[in-house]
């Protein structure tokens, strides 16, 4: 179990119950118990308790009778020394504590909406460019530890698809004969039906002879406990970096800026956005709207169709 549960000197309360006096400090350790977080997945946890880690280092003292927004105010100033992402997720864990004590009766406010000086993620504009999608696969693929890596990052330039999504895509979700895959993204709970290509599949034929008698299309490729399990997100993520620095790579590119590159390349070349949607699972038109970048090739096609328009009416 996690180490804070190990700590045997915080209580509670007497009665093991969240009073008003309890402190942030006794808030966290209430919550690592309770079904709200060992109802989350190993690796959910893991991103949790890191966040909680720091609101107890910082905030752990303060009872919840007297929690502010000026508090939190002070408080996410400091986390923003930590970067924006991850300031505005401390606070939104720290806001799921809170609820979870008003839940729990205490007499206490959650403080997080009346917060004034939030700032908002900065829209992230990475893409990846064809050739450095190659690198990074002929990276991959050139050493057997980073296989499965290869083909989540594969799948996700080929697809549009979300990371969490492929690392944990199993075997019943594609066809290799009908050259189809069938997904229900957690995320949206789309249902999106994409076909695999030559390319692709070449690979897929091959991962199946080596992984085929497990459910998990791209699992760590060494057991663990006598079974092969998907990647978690923060090992995913360490070997994604690890094939960049070999392939020398820039830094900045991460796995997960693959569906955004595979979306706008999608709006560049011009794709009806009915047919975007049923790629990326998307279900309104604003929701692509963070994908449309100005670009130089974008604003020539549009200026030479208008020309054309206008000739033609001449």
């Amino acid at each position: 179990m996690l180490g804070i549960l190990e700590d045997k000197k915080e209580m509670v309360s007497k009665n093991n119950r969240l009073t008003g006096n309890s402190t942030i400090g006794d808030l966290v350790q209430f919550y690592y118990k309770s079904p709200n977080f060992l109802r989350l997945s190993r690796a959910a946890q893991k991103d949790y308790e890191s966040c909680l880690k720091i609101i107890r280092e910082d905030l752990g003292s303060k009872r919840l009778c007297f929690v502010s927004a000026k508090l939190i105010e002070q408080a996410y100033e400091v986390w923003l020394k930590r970067g924006t992402y991850r300031a505005n997720k401390i606070v939104s864990i720290l806001s799921i504590l809170f609820n979870k004590g008003l839940h729990e009766g205490v007499r206490m406010i959650n403080p997080v909406p009346l917060m004034d000086n939030r700032v908002p993620n900065p829209p992230r504009k990475v893409l990846w460019t064809p050739d450095q999608v190659n690198t990074f696969l002929e990276t991959a693929y050139s050493q057997w530890k980073w296989r499965s890596i290869g083909l989540i990052v594969q799948m996700g330039y080929e697809w549009g698809q979300r990371v969490g999504d492929l690392r944990l895509l199993t075997w019943d979700a594609l066809d290799l004969d009908k050259k189809r895959m069938d997904l229900e993204q957690s995320k949206r709970g789309a249902d999106v039906h994409l076909p695999i290509s030559d390319q692709l599949l070449h690979i897929l034929v091959q991962q199946k002879e080596s992984f085929g008698f497990q459910q998990y299309v791209a699992p760590q490729v060494h057991a663990a406990d006598g079974a092969y399990k998907p990647y978690p997100k923060e090992t995913l993520f360490k070997h994604v970096n690890d094939i960049k620095r070999e392939a020398g790579l820039p830094g900045e590119l991460t796995a997960m800026d693959m569906r955004r590159t595979v979306i706008t390349e999608m709006v560049e070349a011009g794709v009806d956005v009915t047919q975007i949607k049923q790629v990326s699972g998307h279900t309104g038109i604003n929701s692509l709207t963070p994908y449309i970048r100005h670009t130089y090739t974008g604003a020539s096609e549009a200026l030479a169709q208008r020309s054309a328009f206008k000739k033609d009416k001449e």
